[in-house]
């Protein structure tokens, strides 16, 4: 795995910790949405279709700093919209380090080049590059050329410059194994320190509804790419290995290997509209406090089997912190898996019945409207105070 020895050891200690004290329920990582406009439109995005009033807002940094400090995990994933189009993200990023949080700032790259020199290389700092395949892949994936090859030369320039760089690839059900396997080899050689990869959700506010995984896809998708490491390394002994920025036990239940729950509070969510319920990808209703999303969530009524829109989930932010608890729990599992490879050949553990869910409520609307109400309440208030003020001059 590419994720460093001091985080692993971090990390780990922070779960076992958690473990130790009978906490049930604990965030594992923050992910932060300081915004939510974006540079691209993707077409499997299910981000940016709010209103320009809503696109305008940003958290300010006290905000974001506030919810890491009220969160407490210990990786800040810090998305988006595209987090380099905050004018403080540098600010941002300096406050999650000055806390010895570990940081992941996730962009498509267009400005990281331009952006690069706000910010300084340090152990608890990585950029996160969006990359959903080779060059006529990810372009459709984002919906406009030439994205790949800037995106490829800003890597370059990141790690020429000192900064640990990963790449994060959204996978759907025209991705195609070979071709993957191809890329996840093109990325390696470019030097990058880690792969992070997952399949797509499927946002219901999404323009392309056509391909989006299943359950059922989403595994057979990844043996596929696993089965080809597995047979360019016996080609070739020497070869550089694909190294993850995940837990191996998650890769193993892409593959199908593992029968996980979701725990959607070990991936916590602040946005503009505040601490959204139940996860990040799922928006139905926002708190105000971390305290009240934590105690105040109906929990059991989420996740695969319980919620229709959770039926294909398999994304990391609602299985990764499962497959690192089970890493502590069942430490030689996760080493077996380390040492003998993802399992591509034979039955895969048991999936989760779905004769039991409830229906999918669609209820976006509903926080959008509200928020439209507040800004445009404010903004008279903002502009009688600002009259006022230059009157009293």
């Amino acid at each position: 795995m590419a994720i460093p020895l001091h985080q692993a050891l971090r990390v780990g200690a922070y779960v076992v910790k958690q473990h130790l004290i009978g906490r049930k329920r604990y965030p594992l990582v923050l992910m932060l949405e300081p915004l939510f406009r974006c540079n691209l439109a993707c077409a499997g995005c299910g981000k940016i279709d709010y209103p320009a009033e809503i696109l305008n807002q940003r958290l300010s940094v006290a905000e974001c700093l506030e919810a890491v400090d009220e969160c407490g995990a210990p990786v800040v994933v810090i998305a988006g919209g595209e987090p380099l189009l905050h004018k403080e993200i540098d600010e941002v990023v300096r406050g999650i380090i000055a806390r010895k949080k570990y940081v992941i700032v996730c962009t498509n790259a267009l400005l990281l080049e331009k952006k690069l020199a706000l910010f300084q290389p340090n152990k608890f700092f990585s950029w996160s590059v969006h990359l959903d395949g080779d060059r006529e892949d990810h372009d459709r994936s984002v919906c406009q050329a030439g994205v790949y090859d800037r995106a490829v030369a800003a890597i370059a320039k990141a790690k020429a410059a000192g900064f640990r760089t990963i790449i994060n690839a959204t996978l759907f059900n025209n991705a195609d194994p070979e071709r993957m396997a191809d890329f996840f080899d093109d990325v390696m050689e470019m030097g990058v320190d880690g792969i992070s990869v997952s399949p797509g959700y499927a946002y219901e506010r999404a323009p392309d509804q056509q391909h989006f995984l299943n359950r059922q896809g989403t595994k057979n998708l990844f043996r596929g790419i696993f089965a080809r490491e597995k047979a360019k390394q016996k080609a070739n002994p020497k070869r550089k290995r694909w190294q993850f920025n995940q837990s191996s036990l998650f890769l193993d239940f892409l593959a199908g290997n593992q029968t996980y729950h979701c725990t959607p509070w070990g991936n916590p969510t602040r946005t503009y509209f505040g601490w959204q319920r139940p996860c990040y990808l799922v928006g139905e209703g926002y708190v105000k406090t971390f305290k009240e999303l934590m105690e105040g969530t109906d929990w059991d009524s989420y996740g695969t089997g319980n919620y229709e829109k959770c039926a294909d989930c398999m994304v990391h932010c609602g299985y990764e912190a499962t497959a690192v608890a089970h890493a502590i729990r069942n430490p030689i599992a996760a080493l077996k898996v380390e040492m003998q490879g993802i399992r591509t050949e034979g039955p895969m553990a048991p999936d989760i019945p779905l004769d039991k869910q409830r229906p999918a409520e669609y209820v976006f609307s509903r926080h959008v409207q509200q928020a439209l109400e507040k800004i445009r309440h404010e903004k008279p208030a903002a502009k009688k105070e600002s009259e006022l003020a230059d009157a009293a001059d």
